[in-house]
């Protein structure tokens, strides 16, 4: 029986504000099928790409992140807000609706010429999603590609990363 991942997907209105129609996936990462499923598609993009490493940002895309590194047999590099990695770190900040984010991930994390597949739960606008591409490339890694769960349909995401390869597994609305 084939699973159908937009049924583990909730959706919540007026969260966090006003407005917003909130996409939950905590209902797939608490099904161990689910789970499994989504894992799977996320690695079989992954291998497409021929991907060397997986990196997620917080903290979403550490369950699907490791969920696809550990699919394709590769590791996984964290990416964080700001002071929750030991080491030396690189950074890089984007522009959020009103004001600023910033990201970091360790400054030996990626090899220089490694392939690394981001991937994350959600692409809205694709500010975090291409502030972990910048630090990839600053590397000298290859962004192979970004795999989401969720592509949000009428946000600015895709044009966002549009000189990469992006995959979706489903499209909704952020309506």
């Amino acid at each position: 029986m084939a699973i159908n991942l937009a049924d583990y997907v909730a959706s919540v209105r007026d969260f966090p504000k006003e407005g917003i129609l909130f996409r939950d996936v905590t209902p797939m990462m608490e099904d161990p099928a689910a789970l499994k499923e989504a894992a799977r598609v996320l690695a079989e993009y992954g291998k497409k790409v021929n991907a060397d490493v997986v990196a997620g940002p917080e903290s979403r895309g550490f369950v699907f992140g490791v969920a696809a590194a550990l699919g394709m047999g590769v590791g996984f590099v964290p990416v964080r807000k700001p002071g929750k990695l030991p080491r030396e770190t690189i950074s890089c900040k984007y522009e959020l609706e009103y004001g600023t984010n910033e990201v970091f991930m360790h400054k030996d994390s990626i090899k220089p010429g490694q392939r690394v597949l981001i991937v994350d739960d959600l692409l809205a606008t694709g500010g975090t999603a291409k502030a972990a591409a910048t630090m990839v490339e600053e590397l000298g890694g290859v962004v192979a590609g970004f795999a989401f769960m969720i592509e949000l349909s009428g946000l600015p995401g895709r044009e966002t990363l549009k000189d990469y390869d992006v995959y979706a597994v489903m499209v909704m609305s952020d309506k």
